[in-house]
């Protein structure tokens, strides 16, 4: 990717590799390590003590319409507590909000470029809440998907 530094007439274009996909959720987690309280991994952990998130990549998309090199779907999923957890239900409300100190979304959205390794970062969707069984309990998470933009 070759990216403009701010004052072109006094700095060489630089140009940078693709972001690896390793980069990409590493570049997700710290987002989302900005929002306090929450666990973030960048992979799928095996055991959970909520609340926690993880990122997930869903697909890649190369040569795409839009003419860039291409094109990542990624998720954020949340786990937030289990369903008889009064705690958990209201986690929800924060990390579900536009905006605010424990919004997913504005955590994603506050450096769209994940530090400079990709070109931009759209939160495609609202977030979905539902449930998901882990051993003999529920829990409430929340799922975020977004569309990350290499050249």
């Amino acid at each position: 990717r070759c990216a403009r530094p701010p004052d072109a007439l006094q700095t060489p274009w630089a140009c940078l590799m693709p972001a690896t996909l390793s980069q990409i959720n590493a570049g997700l987690k710290t987002a989302l390590s900005t929002i306090s309280g929450l666990r973030v991994f960048d992979y799928q952990p095996d055991n959970v003590m909520p609340p926690v998130a993880y990122t997930e990549i869903v697909g890649i998309n190369y040569h795409n319409a839009m003419s860039t090199a291409y094109d990542v779907d990624a998720g954020v999923i949340g786990i937030v507590g289990s369903v008889s957890d009064r705690t958990g239900q209201d986690l929800l409300d924060g990390y579900a909000s536009h905006s605010g100190a424990t919004s997913i979304r504005a955590a994603l959205e506050s450096d769209k470029t994940l530090g400079g390794i990709v070109d931009t970062l759209v939160v495609k969707n609202g977030l979905s809440i539902s449930q998901m069984k882990m051993g003999d309990v529920r829990y409430y998470t929340v799922e975020c998907k977004l569309t990350i933009y290499g050249t």
